[in-house]
């Protein structure tokens, strides 16, 4: 098991597994068939990666993703691992090259689409026969299921795997797969006793909105606005939507590119390489892009229009943020998007597919009408359970206020039942409302509840539709339009016997912060730096390091070359390739803005831990790697006071009140935690008119009731106000 982690540590460059990994790895090195369920980004990919490196022979991996092939492939060969892939994008020269490393045992991975197996009398496999397999890796496993929401029939033939290697381990990894579609991949591939892990489907760094449709292009623009430097995703149902839509945000000066089936093969491909680049900041695209992209820095993804059911939702907003950091996920919902799916998910002349397709549609519709945590929702769909308080979606970051709204819901079920139960909701509240439009029949404004609802607006109208909806008080019947129905309990509150509670108001509430404060700055002139490392060799910037390793650069400020290796992402590859050069950026902006490293801060795990018994210790054994003032700081933050810290150092006072004046004086904690506000005003005047600047004479003249202590606070944050103005 330590070599497990040896090897994830060197060649990785991460100090520990998440969630299931190191288990699905344990089960799979001692020979055992897996199916592994884990969220996109998630980690699947080292779940074979490691069996791979760790196992004597050649893993196979099967994948139906031409972009992702390479992308893996190229992120492997920058950590030493020698891989190749074999798809129709190579030469014949290429492909001969990859046979001859394979037969001298040089290839520790191949990936190959499931159609290239099979090929040509099914030659790579009796080819296959004759060389060392260590494992044989299944990606995307939901498309071999008929019940999946990509089903793709030439992954049916993948079951022959076992039956020809019978002693060979498989592992099917997918991220999105309901228990009907889990059932159906453990058949399909006739594993043998497998293991099956189901890792949380929570991306807690996710945060997930709804907003509704309606001046979706102006608020498309303004969040971009505010994301300038930022990547992501724009999903849209039709090319012509994709093609509108990206040319109309080219136009106002954003970095843009469209992405759908019917450009070019040559011009799809350069449109997603400018974006995984990092040359072009957005992409507009159908469902045709993402599936072959593995760009960890996507930091948004928005849906502009309904997806066709929760897994592909789930699948498209999970490309964003797959290093860890925050991202948002943001869907416009209207209704008139359901009518124009349905045409989109039936599938001529199969009735059975239709119909699973037509259900997940309107579970999809509930996902977005719902007055419920989106988390929440989400994971239950995938059978987890969550506690509905996840503090990152739109409904959990509002405060709601709620109110008595048994009268309210009495008057729509009654407008409702009145009008025969043959109307949409637009028409109803435009009834409640007592609108004059010409649409609305003359005899219809002789009922009783004609205009009851004049006075709440029409989208607070709408609101309350939704939740009555929701609350299955109403359900809507789809056909060639969508028609508001009573529902059983819809008798129980008109005739009094049931109350109704609604929402009168929603407060929006702070999002959460980062779970680490970084230099802002200093994080930009790393993406710098990495975006011109990344053009030189040709590779996507977050290749060479991720967004999240550039976040602990920036926030732990590493002063030495052992301390890169202690944060995430930098391997003993990457650390020797790229080590000095970004631990140079980082010394560099320090000095110029005074400013100590952090690493205390972060939890080495790669290195002893520090607790309680040993930290004395430890913190004196490190001061000639930290300095002095640093381990201070250190003690600071940890709440402990001058005197505190001077017994536990075995220091003067005087030692650390000049240290305290060097960390004010970068600005690290505020000097009005240590010195009276009326002791500082004096100090301070005391300062400003006289020239001289030694503490003596200054102290002459504020007397005994003033230490050197004090003296020295107001005067670093002097010096600390002024080297920022210098810098304005």
């Amino acid at each position: 098991m330590n070599s497990l982690n040896k090897v994830l540590l060197e060649n990785f460059g991460y100090s520990e597994f998440r969630d299931n990994q190191k288990a699905i790895i344990s089960n799979i090195v001692s020979g055992g068939d897996t199916m592994a369920l884990m969220p996109t980004g998630g980690g699947k990919s080292l779940c074979y990666q490691i069996p791979a490196l760790v196992l004597d022979g050649l893993a196979i991996v099967v994948s139906p993703l031409i972009a992702l092939m390479k992308d893996q492939v190229d992120a492997l060969r920058l950590n030493g691992i020698n891989a190749a892939y074999l798809n129709s994008t190579i030469s014949l020269n290429e492909e001969q090259g990859i046979y001859e490393d394979i037969n001298k045992g040089n290839l520790k991975l191949l990936y190959i689409a499931p159609e290239r197996i099979f090929s040509r009398n099914s030659e790579f496999i009796e080819y296959l026969k004759n060389i060392q397999i260590s494992l044989f890796a299944i990606d995307e496993a939901h498309c071999i299921s008929q019940w999946g929401h990509d089903f793709r029939p030439e992954y049916r033939k993948l079951s022959l795997l076992k039956h020809t290697f019978e002693d060979v381990p498989i592992i099917a990894l997918t991220a999105t797969a309901d228990k009907r579609t889990k059932d159906d991949i453990l058949d399909k591939l006739g594993l043998v006793n497998p293991k099956i892990f189901v890792s949380s489907f929570n991306r807690e760094n996710i945060h997930y909105f709804i907003k509704p449709k309606s001046n979706t292009f102006k608020k498309l623009v303004d969040y971009l606005h505010e994301h300038r430097s930022e990547s992501g995703i724009i999903y849209a149902l039709s090319r012509a939507s994709v093609e509108k839509t990206a040319e109309k945000l080219s136009r106002m000066g954003f970095s843009v590119k469209p992405y759908h089936a019917g450009l070019s093969s040559e011009k799809r491909r350069l449109n997603q390489e400018l974006f995984v680049k990092d040359e072009v900041k957005i992409i507009v695209a159908t469902i045709a892009f993402g599936m072959g992209i593995d760009k960890s820095n996507v930091r948004f993804v928005i849906h502009i229009d309904l997806p066709k059911n929760i897994e592909a939702y789930y699948q498209e907003t999970g490309r964003a943020g797959r290093d860890g950091v925050k991202s948002e996920a943001i869907l416009f919902f209207g209704r008139q998007d359901v009518i124009k799916l349905k045409g989109f998910v039936e599938i001529e002349n199969n009735v059975k597919q239709s119909e699973i397709m037509l259900k997940k549609l309107d579970q999809m519709v509930s996902f977005c009408e719902s007055k419920k945590c989106r988390r929440q929702m989400l994971l239950n769909y995938f059978d987890e359970e969550h506690n509905g308080e996840c503090a990152s979606c739109d409904f959990c970051l509002k405060d709601h206020e709620y109110f008595d709204g048994t009268v309210l819901a009495q008057k729509v079920l009654s407008a409702v039942y009145r009008l025969n139960q043959s109307f949409g909701q637009s028409y109803v509240i435009d009834f409640l409302r007592g609108s004059k439009a010409e649409k609305i029949k003359p005899w219809h404004k002789n009922i009783k509840t004609y205009g009851v609802g004049a006075d709440i607006s029409k989208d607070e109208w709408s609101k309350h539709f939704r939740e009555l909806i929701e609350m299955e008080y109403l359900r809507i019947e789809e056909g060639k339009y969508p028609i508001l129905k009573l529902t059983k309990k819809s008798m129980s509150v008109l005739r009094g016997g049931e109350k109704v509670t609604l929402i009168r108001a929603e407060k929006i509430m702070k999002v959460k912060t980062e779970e680490i404060e970084y230099e802002k700055v200093l994080f930009e002139k790393l993406k710098s730096l990495r975006h011109k490392i990344a053009k030189d060799e040709n590779l996507p910037p977050y290749m060479i390091l991720s967004d999240k390793t550039l976040i602990e650069l920036a926030a732990y400020l590493p002063d030495n070359l052992k301390d890169m290796n202690n944060i995430s992402g930098f391997g003993n590859v990457k650390v020797n390739k790229y080590g000095q050069i970004f631990l140079d950026c980082v010394l560099e902006y320090c000095k110029h803005y005074n400013l100590l490293s952090k690493m205390y801060n972060k939890k080495i795990t790669k290195k002893p831990s520090i607790n309680k018994k040993n930290s004395k210790k430890y913190r004196k054994n490190q001061t000639s790697e930290i300095t002095t003032t640093n381990v201070t700081y250190a003690l600071i933050k940890e709440g402990k006071s001058i005197d505190q810290i001077a017994i536990e150092r075995g220091l003067a006072r005087t030692t650390i009140e000049g240290h305290l004046a060097n960390i004010i004086e970068l600005g690290l904690v505020k000097y009005e935690d240590y010195i009276d506000i009326k002791k500082s005003k004096i100090i301070w005047d005391i300062i400003d008119n006289n020239e001289t600047v030694e503490l003596r004479a200054i102290k002459e003249v504020l007397g005994d009731d003033y230490s050197y202590g004090e003296i020295k606070i107001i005067w670093a944050e002097k010096r600390r106000i002024e080297k920022s103005r210098s810098y304005l």
